[in-house]
């Protein structure tokens, strides 16, 4: 009887704590093939934290970087990674490919 008011109890609570784990933070997907990020723009809202996904369909490994937004991460070859940022302030992030910095380039834009 014990065991069943506890899980009756303790159950809602597991769900709430799993509901705040992050799962319900917006993702937006980046591709990066032939040394370019596709889109080459994020827009997102001010305020609000955004998972990046990063696809590096390229066989070279590549690092995500960008000083304004505090980020680095490097992203093997034919692999993925994920970037959090935010929440921000209203304006323009730029963001760069570290080992192909010259076509690898993009932008984030906060509105």
């Amino acid at each position: 009887m014990k065991r069943s008011i506890l899980l009756a109890v303790s159950a809602p609570m597991l769900m709430v704590l799993a509901g705040c784990s992050g799962g319900d933070i917006p993702e937006q997907t980046l591709v990066l093939e032939n040394h370019k990020f596709t889109p080459d723009q994020i827009d997102i809202p001010h305020g609000q934290k955004v998972k990046i996904k990063v696809e590096n369909r390229d066989d070279a490994y590549e690092e995500f970087d960008s000083d304004s937004l505090g980020r680095e991460k490097v992203i093997p070859g034919k692999s993925s990674g994920v970037v959090v940022i935010g929440p921000l302030e209203t304006g323009k992030y730029p963001f760069m490919g570290e080992y192909h910095h010259e076509t690898a380039q993009g932008l984030v834009v906060v509105q």
